[in-house]
């Protein structure tokens, strides 16, 4: 059950508000200008590959401190839900945090992004996008160290990168047939975030009572 937990909990945080509207943008960056599906497919699969590194040597570190993190559960809760009440006050507007606010640097490729360049692109998106993801992450990182077992932790968070990583590799190859739902998402962006963000307050409260 927690298995599934976790890969849900990676799709969540493939259509939150500050991932999903940028996926045009990423998927172009994939494709380069000659918009070739094979070298599409292969980028991003490198790309999952990148982020899945990082989270999974994240995940067998919060096995390693199981025991720490249980310990004090009660705490690092509050702490959480205190930063993503203040999370979902960004996305409806209350409060202007910048590092969630700002694109992270990605630009229309222009020349042929090779699959290691992909890697390193998926393993700077697991950093950049921290923030942004912040919450599920969180949540999937509190479960891979309740496990306290490296084998477990690790594991885990494989399972969220999957999550995470299967609707990136599906929108490479169909972005054409998704653009419409694209250009929904992009014309109701604001209300978007504010649904988000009323969830994250609602989510961090609970986390903290």
């Amino acid at each position: 059950m927690d298995f599934l937990i976790i890969f849900i909990e990676g799709f969540a945080s493939f259509i939150s508000p500050c991932v999903l509207p940028m996926l045009p943008m990423y998927v172009s960056y994939f494709s380069g200008k000659d918009k070739d599906l094979k070298r599409t497919i292969i980028n991003s699969l490198g790309f999952v590959l990148g982020f899945t590194i990082i989270f999974i040597l994240l995940g067998i570190f919060a096995g390693t401190l199981g025991k720490l993190v249980t310990t004090n559960s009660r705490y690092i809760n509050i702490v959480f839900g205190i930063i993503i009440i203040l999370f979902g006050m960004n996305y409806i507007g209350i409060l202007n945090i910048k590092i969630l606010n700002q694109s992270k640097g990605i630009k229309k490729n222009k020349e042929k992004l090779s699959f290691f360049s992909a890697i390193m692109f998926g393993m700077l998106f697991s950093v950049c996008w921290t923030p942004c993801v912040g919450v599920f992450l969180s949540s999937a990182l509190m479960m891979s160290a309740s496990s306290e077992n490296i084998l477990k932790g690790g594991l885990m968070l494989f399972i969220y990168s999957i999550g995470l990583g299967i609707p990136f590799v599906l929108t490479s190859i169909f972005l054409e047939r998704l653009k419409n739902a694209f250009d929904f998402i992009k014309k109701h962006y604001n209300v978007i975030n504010k649904i988000a963000g009323v969830i994250l307050i609602f989510s961090g409260i609970m986390l903290i009572f």
